[in-house]
């Protein structure tokens, strides 16, 4: 499918990444926007692919697309400003953007951040936002500055995280909410004349990228935080785990305690512990989450491996 060569469409340079790269790629498009580039990642053989390809929609819609290590560099700035883009737009891009490949855009540069501005500022918003048991978070339309996740906002569009979501669920709302956002933003972007709000970082938090070790569990902590850790970095993303005996273990599905349909026997020690083929995991405020599902080795365990590792029938 070929864009339209209709020179009096606002023109764009896209940098993308993820499914909200390529919903809003879309987007753009069917908003009348020509994409004239798209500078996007690599897929990296060390993480999971679960999401929607950028590469795929560029090669659908013959579009350009570049991968460069640093966007930054002399040569794609300047292949950039040959362009002479009407606006830049970053989705999901995960590199930082120069003050020279910002300036270059004529009617302004823009992001869609995965929070409800100023909060959750910095990477993976809806991983820490999970962590630190939110009930809501959004995507964020805002203009873009040297300083990240800073400039004014233009819109903004709300989710709510139930209790049970992981990131990944909540991932996918938000998925849907920056299409909505960008859609309802784009008209009076393309006309010059959208409202802006002033983005208070003051009022917010910056968070920096995680790690897998990150996932680590601290059975000391309360259930609710580690369930919470288990939601913010379940499957696909690495999982929370834990060592016993030198073997690691990494929690696929769990769920706090009921207690109104199951009891937690006593006396358990902190961490995993299973008792009558029900998994438990055992925290330091004395209750527990149960786990449903326990990954070793790539492989989910069966009841019989689980009580050979941790049984205390």
């Amino acid at each position: 499918m070929k864009q339209s060569s209709n020179t009096s469409m606002p023109t764009a340079v896209v940098f993308a990444y993820h499914s909200v790269g390529v919903r809003s790629i879309k987007t753009l498009l069917a908003r009348g926007v020509e994409v004239k580039l798209v500078v996007s990642h690599e897929d990296s053989a060390n993480e999971t692919i679960w999401f929607e390809s950028v590469a795929a929609v560029c090669a659908e819609y013959n579009i350009p697309r570049i991968t460069p290590n640093d966007p930054n560099t002399t040569e794609i700035i300047a292949q950039i400003a040959a362009l002479k883009p009407d606006f830049l737009f970053s989705f999901y891009y995960r590199h930082m953007l120069s003050s020279e490949i910002l300036s270059i855009a004529k009617r302004g540069a823009y992001n869609l951040h995965g929070s409800l501005l100023p909060k959750y500022r910095g990477r993976v918003p809806v991983n820490w936002a999970v962590l630190h048991g939110e009930t809501e978070t959004g995507a964020t339309l805002h203009e873009m500055t040297i300083k990240p996740d800073a400039g004014a906002i233009l819109a903004q569009t709300s989710v709510p995280i139930l209790p049970d979501d992981t990131a990944f669920e909540v991932f996918g709302k938000l998925t849907v909410a920056a299409e909505q956002t960008l859609w309802k933003a784009l008209p009076a972007i393309i006309a010059g004349n959208a409202a802006k709000i002033v983005n208070d970082v003051s009022q917010g938090s910056y968070f920096g990228g995680r790690k897998p070790e990150d996932g680590r569990i601290d059975w000391n902590q309360t259930a609710q935080q580690v369930y919470n850790l288990h939601r913010a970095v379940a499957p696909p993303y690495p999982g929370a785990f834990t060592d016993v005996n030198g073997e690691r273990f990494i929690i696929e599905k769990a769920r706090l305690m009921n207690y109104s349909t199951t009891k937690l026997p006593a006396n358990l020690p902190l961490g995993i512990s299973v008792v009558d083929n029900v998994t438990f995991g055992v925290c330091g405020d004395g209750k527990a989450i149960r786990i449903l599902a326990l990954q070793h080795q790539g492989h989910t365990l069966d009841q019989h491996a689980l009580a050979k590792f941790f049984s205390r029938c």
